[in-house]
């Protein structure tokens, strides 16, 4: 259990819905939920890590190398921090797999973590290929056909298909994603627990149709689902909408799960200290999210930005909701007031 939360979550008024600590461990280090790569934190292989925008990239980095690994950061212009210049780094184009593999190759790297914003989702262009990646690219188009999936899914399996392993940050560093229980001093009420377990279902349904990964809730009506925006947009959008009539006390919670299909290894929900301070920008009263599913961007940061707010955090696992389920059980969603554009 990362100290920081550690404490908090025992300091809570309620110790009946903190959740499993030992069943939380046996999640986090065993394969039934990471899948074959759920040894990649005790590997002291060198590690890759092809970098989008945000502060995981590093984050994941900087815990790597902790651990004893060699690390090289390839990041995607446009897309990347400059900050990546403090470990050892390249710089790639979209669609540069050519490049990439190149690098890899001369590092001694098998495995890569995928990690970080990109604004554009899509499958880069052909005339954006180096010319090693369009002949990669030509030679495993039938990778690219096989059924309905996104960008990243099929750039993973044209990675992997050059002999290359792509794994879960949460894989590499299982201490950056949420624990299960409170974050905070503050615990939910009962009010926010409806609010909360309606959301759950809520974002469930909403992942399950492939849309996003998080809602925002109020007196147990889901008000706004995630759409192409993100979270970001989503939270801005509320605000926006809300900002004229606000009053009172902060209601609502933000709920933000991993889809039922998620490949965890690819675009796992990341929150960080923008994510409290636009939630509480939004009048919000807490953030809930899927414990050991969730990574948190600089976590010193987002324990600042609770404190400072007020607003809880809690981590959701089968335990948490169940005992939250069990005093509540006649709860369900109600209908949406809108999505995010």
């Amino acid at each position: 259990m990362p100290e920081q939360f550690q404490d908090r979550r025992e300091a809570t008024s309620h110790p009946e819905l903190r959740g499993d600590e030992e069943s939380g461990q046996s999640r986090r280090s065993g394969a039934s939920e990471y899948g074959p790569q759920a040894n990649a934190a005790a590997s002291t292989a060198p590690l890759g890590i092809l970098a989008g925008g945000g502060d995981m990239p590093l984050a994941v980095a900087e815990a790597a190398r902790a651990l004893g690994r060699p690390v090289t950061i390839v990041g995607i212009k446009g897309e990347a921090s400059a900050a990546i210049a403090s470990h050892r780094h390249a710089w790639i184009g979209r669609g540069q797999l050519g490049t990439l593999f190149r690098l890899l190759r001369r590092d001694g790297i098998r495995d890569l973590v995928l990690i970080g914003g990109i604004r554009q989702r899509r499958m880069p262009q052909v005339n954006e290929f180096d010319l090693g990646g369009l002949w990669h690219l030509v030679s495993h188009l039938h990778l690219l056909k096989r059924g309905d999936d996104g960008a990243l899914r099929m750039i993973a399996r044209l990675i992997e298909s050059g002999g290359f392993r792509v794994v879960g940050a949460a894989d590499v560093a299982p201490e950056l994603t949420a624990p299960a229980g409170f974050a905070t001093a503050r615990a939910p009420d009962s009010a926010d627990w409806g609010d909360i377990l309606a959301g759950y279902d809520a974002a469930r349904a909403h992942g399950a149709a492939d849309r996003g990964q998080a809602v925002i809730v109020r007196s147990g009506t889901v008000v706004l689902r995630e759409g192409r925006d993100g979270t970001d947009g989503m939270l801005a959008t509320f605000a926006a909408r809300h900002a004229a009539g606000a009053s009172g006390a902060p209601s609502g919670v933000l709920v933000k799960c991993l889809k039922p299909m998620q490949d965890r290894r690819l675009d796992m929900p990341t929150i960080g200290p923008p994510t409290v301070k636009a939630a509480a920008a939004a009048g919000l009263a807490g953030i809930a999210v899927t414990a050991h599913g969730t990574l948190v961007a600089d976590r010193a940061g987002v324990m600042a930005e609770l404190d400072r707010t007020g607003l809880f955090l809690v981590g959701l696992d089968d335990d948490v909701i169940a005992t939250a389920r069990a005093a509540r059980p006649n709860l369900s969603p109600r209908p949406t007031d809108g999505e995010a554009p």
